[in-house]
């Protein structure tokens, strides 16, 4: 089996209300990454990836563009130890 990682990742920009959210859960399903995406209230939006090493780091680098009507300027990443969690969510 592949190691699983995890990256936890904060991307800044013009990433809210630009579909940023839906399209990166589509794109981590499609993908097979577990995890979660959701909106801060400082505007930028925050997301976790967990999955094969390969697979998280395509989520990653899809984070420096993402949904197209996105205007990302930035992307944080800190990479954890995975928790094991199953099916990716859209949070509130």
């Amino acid at each position: 089996m592949t190691d699983r990682t995890r990256a936890h990742v904060c991307v800044s920009g013009r990433v809210q209300g630009v579909y940023y959210r839906a399209t990166t859960r589509d794109t981590a399903r499609e993908r097979g990454v577990d995890g979660w995406v959701r909106n801060l209230d400082d505007g930028r939006v925050e997301a976790v990836f967990e999955g094969a090493e390969a697979a998280v780091e395509e989520m990653v680098g899809w984070c420096e563009t993402g949904s197209e009507a996105a205007d990302v300027d930035e992307v944080d990443v800190e990479y954890e130890k995975p928790e094991g969690l199953d099916g990716f969510e859209v949070r509130w």
